[in-house]
């Protein structure tokens, strides 16, 4: 048998840090736009210059070139303008780098199957945990091609992160690549070029606590009226003191908004973000805020009235509920949510789906759900996967990181715990464990519903394996009743079962001995025994 990797303890994942609301800004002006546009055009061709300097210093950047950039970028804007414009930057760019390691692990996956693929004769079969040689001859030359050319781009990869190169593309590098395939995304030039300018925009203000309601760049009063300081050479649009313009929309932010109506009468910090949707022709402004970190409640606590396992598939959840001796309760639930379409439809669906699991977990009492802690990122490659193009679609279409983030926020607000598991061998020995046992006639358990009893239990600390079943005449009630999922420390689990008044076999009705007096027998008699 081979050895099993080590199981990691499961734990109580983070609440969210911070929370971010949005609203549309309605009734706007053709004045109202044409400001935004400005100041957005203005200030976003200021953020390019800055990411440019920032991209330009590299490893070299230190606290005396962020002043030297931010002193520029006030003189044609604000002081506040241009601090949000250098933390943009710098968090761009950070990001930046963090992508790039993660690109530089995927490279170093990618070659080290190569080699391995490259070392085996042709033809020769993999196992469960390492792929086998190349099929032929033809196959194993491109790939050897190919493994120089992995190479030589890790190589550059490797050489641009050592001399702190970053490639950053205000907009989007997928925005930007669409300009050659407007045939295929169904725009006109001026249609991309619209959203190309958008996407290009700054609108965006950090916020400041002890100032009035929080921001003195965008603000937003608690009955909603929204302004705007103006940058200095766009000062003279301004319809208010102080060099700012007044929006003629009113904001009410129906999720958390008295949330937000607090922080701002109490002059705390809010973030706000403008943004023009070009396909809807709408703007919308985006409040967030941090707050403190939640303490995590103690797994036993969080475990106290049992918890329902998730099982996490590229359409759709698959949820059992188990109690507190990790025994699934009813029958097992799916939530389904398609993946295809926009990035916003996407969102959708997963926080639909994820808002149908919480409501049944409150309905249920449990105040714990458990989900496998996944990370694909070094699965999604295809030299480890070879011509399994479906499996590659599969594991890369499954919203792990996105629903992990969505639970563990939505939880949150309703007081529900997130407990994360290893995900080693849970579809394996959940099917081998619970599959069979649970499937009836008329109720087939699938793989997916087997792994999610197998996350529940994972999560409460008991072994995946069920217990051995005893021996047929211990079954009944020969020897006392024993059930099969009894805990050790359960009391009276060898005792008998209650006496319980009536027969004792289920199928005979509790009057059976009255209807057995007055019924006719319908048994068919042998004539020759009567005679005789």
């Amino acid at each position: 048998m081979a050895d099993v990797r080590p199981i990691a303890a499961p734990f109580v994942a983070l609440g969210p840090s911070g929370v971010a609301v949005r609203d549309r800004l309605k009734h706007l002006t053709a004045e109202d736009e044409t400001v935004l546009q400005l100041v957005g055009s203005h200030l976003g061709s200021l953020a390019s210059k800055d990411l440019k300097a920032r991209c330009t210093d590299g490893l070299e950047h230190s606290a005396d070139t962020w002043a030297a950039r931010k002193r520029e970028l006030t003189a044609r804007s604000s002081s506040r303008w241009a601090g949000s414009i250098t933390k943009a930057t710098h968090d761009q760019w950070a990001l930046a780098r963090r992508g790039q390691a993660a690109h530089v692990q995927l490279l170093e996956a990618g070659i080290a199957a190569i080699r391995h693929r490259l070392s085996l004769p042709v033809g020769e079969k993999g196992t469960k945990r390492a792929p086998g040689g190349y099929r032929s001859a033809r196959e194993w030359f491109s790939k050897s091609r190919r493994l120089h050319v992995l190479e030589d781009r890790l190589n550059q990869v490797r050489a641009d992160r050592d001399s702190g190169v970053v490639h950053v593309v205000r907009g989007g590098k997928r925005l930007l690549g669409t300009r050659h395939h407007l045939d295929h995304a169904q725009l006109t030039e001026t249609q991309w070029r619209t959203r190309w300018e958008a996407g290009r925009w700054f609108l965006a203000a950090d916020g400041e606590s002890g100032k009035r309601f929080g921001n003195e760049t965008i603000r937003i009063t608690p009955d909603g009226k929204v302004s705007i300081r103006l940058p200095a050479p766009l000062a003279a649009l301004a319809n208010s003191q102080h060099g700012r313009y007044v929006l003629a929309a009113k904001v009410r932010f129906p999720h958390r908004g008295q949330e937000w109506a607090d922080r701002v009468e109490a002059n705390r910090a809010v973030a706000y973000r403008i943004h023009h949707d070009t396909g809807r022709g709408r703007w919308y402004v985006t409040a967030s805020w941090q707050i403190p970190p939640v303490h995590s409640v103690p797994i036993e606590a969080a475990l106290a009235h049992g918890v329902i396992g998730v099982d996490t598939n590229a359409d759709h959840l698959a949820a059992w509920r188990l109690d507190t001796h990790g025994n699934p309760i009813g029958q097992p639930r799916r939530f389904f949510y398609d993946l295809s379409g926009s990035t916003s439809h996407r969102d959708a669906q997963v926080r639909h789906a994820l808002t149908r699991l919480l409501n049944w977990a409150k309905s249920c009492g449990v105040t714990a759900i458990a989900v496998e802690d996944l990370d694909f990122q070094a699965e999604k490659t295809r030299e480890k996967h070879g011509r399994k193009r479906r499996f590659r679609q599969l594991i890369s279409g499954m919203p792990t990181g996105r629903l992990r983030a969505r639970l563990t926020s939505m939880a949150d607000a309703t007081g529900t715990s997130i407990i994360a598991v290893d995900p080693a061998y849970t579809s394996k020995w959940g099917a081998q464990h619970w599959q069979q046992p649970l499937s009836a006639p008329t109720r087939k358990t699938s793989r997916h519903d087997a792994a999610s009893i197998a996350i529940g239990r994972r999560a409460q600390g008991h072994p995946i394996r069920r217990r051995a079943a005893p021996p047929r005449a211990h079954q009944s009630d020969v020897h006392g009743h024993r059930t099969v999922q009894a805990r050790p420390d359960t009391p009276g689990r060898e005792g008998p079962r209650p006496r319980v008044p009536g027969p004792r076999t289920r199928s005979v009705p509790p009057d059976a001995d009255r209807t057995r007096a007055t019924r006719t027998s319908t048994t068919v008699r042998d004539v020759r025994s009567v005679q005789e």
